[in-house]
């Protein structure tokens, strides 16, 4: 039976209603009334339920659908404007015992490189990727007891947060790693972590149980209620998804917004972020086994209503889209993009040889940073290295709280620009210099906020000089 407020994942995931839930938005796709009605209560900017949801990703009326994008749009630049905060993954390791049939780590797999950084290769690691600009890191490593237990996962942030080299440091780092107990959540709490990342891959047991046919992540309760356990270990911003082209799509969308209401309802707060990958080509997988990969068009509809349905979390896309696919969805509802990425173990200090491959995936958007950052400022986006509210302590329920009365942009449109401006003294080329000198001119003066307007002022100044790190 479905219970919202349930810690049993089949229960607050229910396979019954999502399957009702299906069947009422194939039924209603092309009811303008109802549609009409659930887009007048999109345009009040509080979100939808899952059902209603349903049925506008179902919609078949082009009216309607225009205005879904128009209103994914308006909703976009209420909440996040055009800021677009940037993050690279770091891969510590690539040794797993799980065996799931989608990714490359499986332990089955022979024909990749096994490979674990050491805490100095780490470094090494984190230096290359201060010299690109990078302030923000999401950790990703498989699971493996042996290899990769908590204690190297603590460690390893540990080094770094440690790592300053000139005028670098990274302020957050987020952590993508097996779901785990409420003690190891406390301990990653304590050391220091932004978001803790785990993707569901698809919310369909059965499929799911299928996918994992061994290792610890093939325990579907154990996975799905991981969420549970990392709030109830204090970590308060938590991080949603679902690898698009496992299983049916509106499956699994209907899914994942059921687990943020869930979360919402059971724990206090939804996700900080939902992200929405698609499954690529990687090595040992071939894209042809998935027959559920879904198009351009679905996935910019995906991301079109899941910015209606849940306004106030930040959405992900990472460099496993192209150019053109992540510049179509930055306007629709992305706030969050990845940028001069590597998906190989150790692969931005030192690039893989030809004969070697420790990589996750294939990469889709293969630019260095400084492109991406001018290829944003060309599209009149701020890109934003800005990492404020983790070191304010405006997590969890308190940054929603500032999200949804507004009040949140006081410190995100200065932020970003102060960042910015860090990143065009220390590591942008000339012409994107330019461009962000430009944007920041330009941002500065619509901050609406007199005080802040000048203090964000001023330190702007104080940044031509060398300073570095203010922040609201």
């Amino acid at each position: 039976m479905y219970n919202v407020m349930s810690k049993k994942a089949v229960e607050f995931i229910d396979d019954q209603e999502i399957l009702d839930t299906l069947a009422y938005a194939e039924a209603n796709k092309r009811n303008a009334v109802l549609i009409d009605e659930i887009i007048e209560k999109a345009g009040t900017f509080k979100g939808l339920t899952h059902r209603e949801a349903a049925v506008l990703l179902a919609c078949e009326l082009e009216e309607q659908n225009n205005q879904l994008v128009k209103l994914a749009m308006a909703i976009k630049n209420k909440f996040y404007g055009n800021r677009i905060v940037m993050f690279a993954p770091l891969y510590l390791s690539n040794y797993c015992v799980n065996g799931c049939i989608y990714c490359p780590y499986h332990a089955k797999n022979k024909n990749i490189s096994r490979k674990k950084l050491t805490q100095e290769e780490i470094a090494k690691e984190v230096i290359a990727l201060q010299d690109m600009g990078h302030k923000r890191l999401a950790l990703e490593a498989g699971e493996d007891p042996k290899n990769n237990p908590l204690e190297y996962i603590l460690e390893s942030i540990k080094t770094i947060y440690s790592i300053k080299h000139k005028n670098g440091d990274i302020r957050r780092v987020n952590v993508n790693i097996a779901a785990t107990t409420v003690d190891d959540y406390r301990q990653l709490k304590e050391a220091g972590i932004g978001t803790y990342i785990l993707f569901q891959e698809t919310y369909h047991k059965e499929n799911y149980e299928m996918l994992h046919p061994t290792g610890p992540k093939s325990d579907y309760a154990w996975h799905t209620e991981a969420m549970d356990r990392a709030m109830e270990g204090g970590i308060d911003d938590v991080g949603i998804g679902v690898l698009f082209g496992l299983n049916m799509y509106r499956y699994d969308f209907v899914g994942m917004l059921m687990h943020a209401e869930h979360l919402e309802a059971a724990m206090g707060v939804g996700p900080h972020t939902i992200s929405v990958p698609r499954i690529c080509p990687a090595d040992d997988i071939d894209t042809s086994d998935f027959s559920n990969a879904i198009s351009d068009e679905i996935f910019e509809k995906i991301v079109t209503v899941l910015r209606i349905a849940v306004p106030y979390t930040g959405m992900i896309i990472s460099t496993r889209e192209s150019q053109a696919s992540r510049e179509r969805v930055l306007k629709l509802g992305i706030s969050q993009i990845s940028g001069g990425s590597s998906t190989s173990v150790g692969g931005y200090d030192t690039p893989e040889p030809e004969d070697e491959n420790s990589a996750q995936f294939e990469l889709n958007d293969t630019r260095k940073l400084d492109e991406i950052v001018n290829w944003l400022l060309e599209m009149g986006h701020i890109p934003s290295f800005c990492t404020a509210c983790y070191r304010e302590g405006r997590t969890g329920d308190r940054f929603m709280q500032l999200v949804k009365s507004g009040q949140i942009a006081n410190c995100c449109q200065p932020n970003a620009i102060m960042t910015l401006k860090e990143y065009l003294e220390d590591y942008a080329a000339p012409e994107t210099k330019l461009n962000g000198e430009k944007t920041i001119a330009r941002e500065l003066a619509s901050i609406p906020n007199d005080k802040v307007r000048r203090i964000a002022a001023d330190h702007l100044t104080e940044l031509n000089s060398g300073k570095r790190d203010f922040r609201f």
